[in-house]
């Protein structure tokens, strides 16, 4: 995981951005792996792990009230944590993700080894992940990876300077 932070820290120095992180089910391993890499304050804003409406409310002040329709673990509220993240600590990148490492399925349905990331930023992209896995430790270690792969691509777009 590391290496993957790595790439994404120099991508974020090389264009002078700051990132953020809003994730759920990889339970910290993000924000972990990113101030992992040394330098790691002149990209990283902050991380928080939303694993709970309590944390939702408390740190983002994400109330669904003002969501209606919306719930945890789609790509709408990865992007709802991504975007607000960035919001909230004036960063140019959010990075989100919610979703059910197992060993069993969620509240909402979705089986085991489902999880929705989302970046926001001048790119702007969400994905799923299904890995029709209960192991719990993989499918964190899985789901952050793809957050991983998700930002990098976003941030190898070309920097446009107006």
């Amino acid at each position: 995981m590391i290496p993957r932070a790595a790439i994404l820290a120099q991508h974020l120095i090389r264009r002078g951005e700051t990132i953020a992180v809003a994730e759920s089910s990889t339970g910290g391993l993000v924000s972990a792996a990113l101030l992992a890499v040394p330098g790691a304050s002149a990209y990283m804003r902050g991380g928080s792990v939303i694993y709970t409406q309590y944390a939702r409310a408390g740190l983002l002040g994400i109330d669904f009230a003002d969501h209606p329709g919306m719930r945890a673990s789609t790509e709408p509220y990865a992007a709802l944590l991504a975007t607000t993240v960035r919001e909230k600590l004036g960063a140019d990148w959010g990075l989100g993700e919610s979703g059910a490492t197992g060993p069993t399925g969620n509240r909402y349905g979705d089986a085991a080894g489902h999880s929705c990331l989302a970046i926001a930023g001048a790119v702007a992209r969400t994905a799923t992940i299904e890995t029709g896995s209960g192991d719990r430790v993989a499918n964190m270690r899985t789901f952050a990876l793809a957050l991983f792969d998700l930002a990098i691509a976003a941030l190898e777009q070309p920097v446009s300077r107006a």
